[in-house]
């Protein structure tokens, strides 16, 4: 894709969806951390029903704390990976308090520092809470990065620094929600759907899939 490719992509995305939001909710920058770190191997709509009981019983990091592991278990035990993801969780937990009062850091050193979250964690949190222009790439970027020639790399970190290097300026902040709710939905990974694909013109993939 060229320059002029990009910044027609990324209008149009914007044009569909002027404030692109995460899928994950939450009301609190603790939630979101919570629930992204619950949400590996997993959808975002399994960590939504987990996290529709769990937080209004806790949702601050003392309070989860106060379940214990089995008592957090049995809130995200519908969750892959549940007990790993659980132990983490708490882990995370006792040190947002002992050495950030209970809050969640706004580095990405100290973010990544934390159990259970890595590199894309950090980057969503960064992006999301606190509205720096990172990108978390998971599934959906990765895929959509290399097929539209947008960013073609072989890891998630290349793609990473393709996107932040190719992505106008002005873009970035909401590019990351753009780019995987279109993966999510139309340039999906079994088939992408390019006759209801508002960005096919400055898309480098093909042949363009038809209407089946």
């Amino acid at each position: 894709m060229t320059s002029d490719d990009i910044a027609q992509f990324f209008a149009t995305l914007q044009q569909a969806n002027p404030t692109p939001v995460t899928e994950l909710e939450y009301t609190s920058v603790f939630e979101l951390l919570a629930a992204v770190l619950l949400s590996a191997q997993a959808t975002d709509v399994g960590v939504n029903k987990a996290t529709r009981r769990l937080y209004p019983v806790a949702n601050t990091p003392q309070k989860i704390l106060a379940l214990g592991l089995e008592g957090l278990e049995s809130y995200i035990r519908t969750i892959g990976l549940y007990r790993t993801k659980a132990k983490n969780l708490l882990a995370t937990c006792q040190i947002l308090v002992e050495r950030h009062g209970g809050e969640v850091p706004r580095t990405r050193e100290a973010l990544q520092a934390l159990p259970g979250v890595g590199r894309k964690t950090a980057n969503v949190v960064l992006n999301v809470a606190f509205g720096e222009p990172t990108m978390a790439v998971d599934t959906h970027i990765f895929r959509v990065a290399n097929r539209t020639g947008l960013a073609p790399g072989k890891t998630p970190d290349k793609v990473e620094q393709g996107l932040l290097a190719r992505v106008p300026p002005r873009y970035l902040v909401d590019a990351h929600h753009w780019l995987i709710l279109h993966g999510r939905y139309v340039c999906q990974a079994r088939k992408p759907q390019c006759w209801r694909c508002s960005v096919a013109p400055w898309c480098d993939y093909e042949p363009k899939t038809v209407a089946p």
